[in-house]
């Protein structure tokens, strides 16, 4: 089977883990209607723009943990793999503690049985200045980056994991393709300003390079921690259409995604086999 159903959720998400996790339930149920193979939630999706990362990332590695196990179970319920954006984590893949009280930025993937199949730590981490009401974000202060990239074979096909920052390296994506992604997936939670310069042509150009899908799942709008975030979650196929969109505001996208068109745009450009650089 080459085609899959994917719904690509945007949301607010507020500090406070609890009220995400609600939110999503709530979700989840109207999801329980529309048969889907695969869910993708944005950056950030359970605690965002909090300080109390530390505390999070230590508690999710106590069993059961409030977020993860909460994605094993929510994946069972709706027979479905989930792409869980990013968690914090206050432990490296290889079980050891992150140090000088950071945590990580871990993008999980759940299957359908509730078990995480994959995980990716965010290896560009978001030092940047920005022209908004913020004007300074240090994602390092908090954030330990990883360093290995991870292509997870799921039902929807292989995955390339990635987020937000990320999708500004594209060495990173090549590399993806060339480990197998058919697919890429970008949680993301731009800032409003960069995302009205730089968000929609970034994930195109991915898409184009490539001849991949690009899956991203945004944050939006004004959140409880002060920040503002652009949206604007979108599907694009590998010939860089954007097939689908919500521009503002929470919600679902709902679509199809089909391989097929990968291999079709591979073969009629074949320009990712022919670099000699």
């Amino acid at each position: 089977m080459t085609r899959s159903r994917i719904a690509v959720v945007q949301m607010t998400s507020s500090m406070e883990v609890e009220v995400n996790l609600t939110k999503l339930s709530e979700l989840f149920v109207d999801l329980m209607a529309t048969s889907v193979d695969a869910i993708f939630l944005p950056e950030n999706f359970a605690a965002f723009g909090t300080l109390g990362c530390l505390e999070i990332g230590r508690d999710e590695l106590s069993e059961p943990s409030r977020i993860r196990s909460f994605l094993a179970e929510q994946a069972v319920a709706l027979d479905c793999c989930i792409f869980a954006g990013t968690v914090p984590l206050a432990a490296r893949p290889d079980g050891v503690r992150v140090e000088e009280d950071r945590v990580r930025a871990a993008s999980l993937v759940f299957d359908q049985q509730g078990k995480q199949i994959a995980r990716y730590d965010k290896i560009h981490l978001f030092d940047v200045d920005v022209n908004d009401n913020q004007q300074r974000y240090r994602e390092s202060d908090r954030f330990e980056a990883g360093n290995t990239l991870e292509v997870v074979e799921s039902p929807i096909g292989a995955v390339g994991l990635s987020v937000c920052y990320d999708i500004r390296f594209p060495e990173m994506y090549r590399d993806l393709v060339l480990a197998g992604a058919e697919i890429l997936a970008v949680p993301s939670a731009f800032t409003r300003v960069t995302g009205q310069a730089h968000y929609q042509v970034l994930m195109q150009a991915r898409a184009i390079e490539n001849f991949c899908f690009v899956v991203a799942a945004c944050q939006v709008g004004c959140h409880d921690s002060g920040r503002e975030t652009y949206g604007h979650s979108m599907v694009v196929n590998p010939w860089g259409e954007v097939v689908a969109e919500r521009l503002e505001g929470e919600g679902v996208i709902i679509t199809e995604i089909d391989l097929d068109e990968v291999a079709e745009a591979r073969m009629q450009v074949p320009a990712w086999r022919m670099r000699n650089l």
